[in-house]
Parts: structure tokens; sequence; C-alpha cells
């Protein structure tokens, strides 16, 4: 009877005691994007841009931003909406395959955490995001469930680091285009 109750004991603390006084931090999603070019940053709120994507409403700043680009905001709100149905399985396959990590090292310059010393913070976070972008989205993903699943309460999207690897490729299209279909047929196969 006693070791039932010391039992019982040390499992509240464990679960509700220890995690006030040890101070664990509890993980966040985010709730803003700052995106940053040079010296030059402005912030959005996830919420907005998720108003922006699914009822074509934007605030004044989101307006703003949306107009640099140069895109219409139709197309923009196509690509924020575009889901992409990866089983969750898969999905965690390639984040931990080394096209996955190649993949993850070149994303993690352009999208990270505020303080983010390292790749490695970045890689992990980029995966955090993902498999729980697509258990949000129930089996697909797109960028607004890849955003409200990242783990910090803010992501830093890099302009000038985007902008190089659009140098590298045609359109971001024929960049989704390839990593979403090529990975995944082959690890579909194995």
């Amino acid at each position: 009877m006693k070791f039932s109750k010391i039992l019982i004991f040390k499992i509240f603390f464990i679960l509700v005691i220890s995690p006030l006084f040890l101070n664990i931090p509890k993980a966040n999603s985010a709730e803003e994007i700052k995106i940053t070019y040079s010296i030059f940053s402005r912030t959005i709120k996830v919420a907005s841009l998720k108003t922006f994507a699914t009822e074509g409403k934007s605030t004044k700043k989101l307006r703003r931003i949306l107009k640099a680009t140069g895109s219409p905001d139709k197309e923009i709100r196509t690509v924020l909406k575009k889901d992409f149905e990866v089983p969750i399985t898969i999905a965690s396959k390639l984040v931990y395959s080394e096209i996955g990590d190649v993949f993850l090292t070149r994303l993690s310059s352009i999208i990270h955490p505020p303080r983010a010393t390292d790749e490695r913070t970045g890689m992990l976070a980029l995966r955090a995001s993902v498999i729980q972008g697509i258990n949000i989205g129930n089996g697909k993903i797109n960028l607004i469930n890849f955003f409200e699943a990242y783990p910090t309460k803010t992501v830093i999207l890099d302009v000038s680091a985007l902008s190089k690897v659009m140098n590298k490729v045609e359109s971001i299209s024929e960049l989704l285009t390839f990593f979403t279909n090529s990975p995944l047929e082959k690890i579909k196969t194995n």
C-alpha cells in the first residue's frame, strides 16, 4: 500500500510539480515570421498570413510586403495553400536521409530560429516543423502548416540566402516539384 502511494506521488511530482520549479520551457509554435534582407527586416504574424491564404484578407503591413514581391495576390495565396500529401513515415525517412540532410542544411540557411548559431539547430527545427506540419494537416503539409508547426516563437526568413538558391533554379515550383516527387518515389520503392 505504501509503495503505491509513493509511486503515485513520484509520478505526480515529475508530471506536475517539477516543471513549475525547474522552469522547463514549453515547446512553442511560430507566431511570427521575421523577413530579413541585408540590414532590413519586417515581421509578419503567422495568423495574418493564414487569414490571407484562406480568406484573402491582409493587414496593411502584409499588403506592403506582398506588394514588394511583385506577384499577384492570387498566385501567392495558391503557393501558401498548396498541399503536399506525404505520409508521415515517408517524410520521416526523407528528413533523416542523405538527400534530406543536404536539403535541410541548405534550407537552414534560409529558414532558421532567431539565435541559431549552427546549421544543426536549424536542421532540427526544420525536421520538427515538417513532421508536426504533416500531423497538423492530417497527412498533408503546406507553408502555413509548416510555419504553424515551427518550434520557436519567431522564424527567420533570410531573403538574401533565398535569392542565392533561387538563382540556381528557374522557379520555386521547379524546386518544390524536385524535392517532393523525386526523393519520395525512391523512398516509396525501397
